[in-house]
């Protein structure tokens, strides 16, 4: 088992790097980049600036905004001074070329310098550890609660195979299934936060504003509070899936010969489905826990998250990627990269664990 992680953590290395590369060229090739936000803040800030004054057409835009880049000044409709535009490629490093501006990064990245956001004048990592309590809030809530409504759900399907049970349950799957989680978001703000017809839950933020003037007790209900209709709302988008996995790992065990020996043998149907089926059939479940979280924490809460204005990294990494905070984007983007693939080897180790005849040595990365 050693040498197989040893042989996976190598193997990360490249696939790490690999990802990066080829979303810092897509980020690259695409329009409208730091510099360019910049120019168009500048513009609208002139603009505004003018309107306040009083002044006339575009042409007078210089005259309201003040220079930039010491000597250097906007001149409306001639642009920015090429020597301010130069101090700014260089102060964000796009005086380099792709290939060096790249390995640097990656560079700076093993260290786990991810450097300061473009456009929040803090650390990356400050950034990242500020939402993280939000995001893991989000993720671990809803991970615990997914497994602990799909496997005795699933488990109960498989018993009751081809029942009415079995197919009201796969109805209330499918749709659960159908429904994207942003939307049901949607309804039940509509439905429960004042929307329109009730009022029984707050419409965004983690806990209220007067959280830290609470008793213990009353801090612990408020985040709960809070958290009901986000923690619902991923809920019904992400059971559905490991439900059909549960019932189908079930099934393919109840018909395998050994279930037959049992029930031959005499024993009781709760102690063949408990003591011999379940263990076989959790495997594929318990080995996807891992990658279940972190999808869940980093890419299923991201519309969530901007539904009920949780400051969490999905928030962030979205306004990182409307605002082309490259810092932000990249970092967090090799941080999840790496956490995932970190999570993809924790899950072969969980098999070997819950199944020890698994055996990961004779196999080839």
């Amino acid at each position: 088992m050693l040498a197989y992680i040893v042989r996976r953590v190598l193997f990360i290395i490249p696939t790490l790097f690999g990802i990066m590369l080829v979303n810092f060229l897509i980020v690259q090739a695409a329009p409208g980049g730091p510099i360019e936000q910049i120019i168009a803040q500048m513009q609208g800030n002139a603009i505004e600036a003018t309107a306040r004054i009083g002044g006339g057409g575009a042409g007078d835009v210089g005259a309201a905004l003040p220079a930039a880049g010491g000597s250097h000044a906007y001149r409306g409709a001639r642009g920015l001074d090429p020597e301010f535009i130069k101090q700014l490629e260089k102060q964000f490093g796009f005086d380099k070329p792709l290939p060096e501006r790249f390995l640097q990064m990656m560079g700076d990245y093993i260290r786990f310098d991810f450097g300061n956001s473009y456009f929040r004048d803090r650390r990356v990592v400050d950034l990242v550890l500020d939402k993280m309590p939000v995001s893991i809030s989000l993720g671990l809530w809803t991970t615990l609660l997914v497994y602990l409504i799909s496997i005795p759900l699933g488990v109960a399907k498989a018993v009751r195979d081809g029942s009415r049970f079995d197919s009201w349950t796969s109805a209330v799957v499918i749709v659960g299934h159908a429904i994207p989680g942003f939307l049901f978001a949607i309804m039940l703000i509509v439905v429960f936060a004042g929307g329109r017809y009730l009022s029984w839950f707050p419409l965004r933020g983690l806990v209220s504003d007067n959280w830290g003037q609470l008793p213990w007790w009353r801090q612990a209900l408020d985040y709960l509070w809070h958290m009901v209709l986000p923690i619902t709302a991923l809920v019904v988008g992400g059971f559905a899936s490991l439900t059909m996995l549960t019932k189908n790992s079930f099934l393919d065990e109840i018909n395998k010969q050994y279930v037959t020996t049992a029930r031959a043998k005499g024993l009781t149907r709760g102690r063949i489905l408990y003591g011999h089926v379940f263990r076989n059939a959790m495997l594929i479940v318990i080995a996807g826990f891992p990658g279940a979280f972190v999808s869940i924490l980093f890419t299923g809460a991201l519309l969530i998250e901007v539904v009920f204005s949780l400051d969490g990294l999905g928030l962030l990494g979205f306004e990182a990627a409307v605002n082309r905070d490259y810092p932000v984007m990249f970092a967090t983007l090799y941080f999840f990269t790496l956490l995932g693939l970190m999570m993809n080897l924790l899950g072969d180790i969980l098999y070997t664990l819950v199944d020890p005849r698994i055996d990961f040595e004779a196999r080839q990365v």
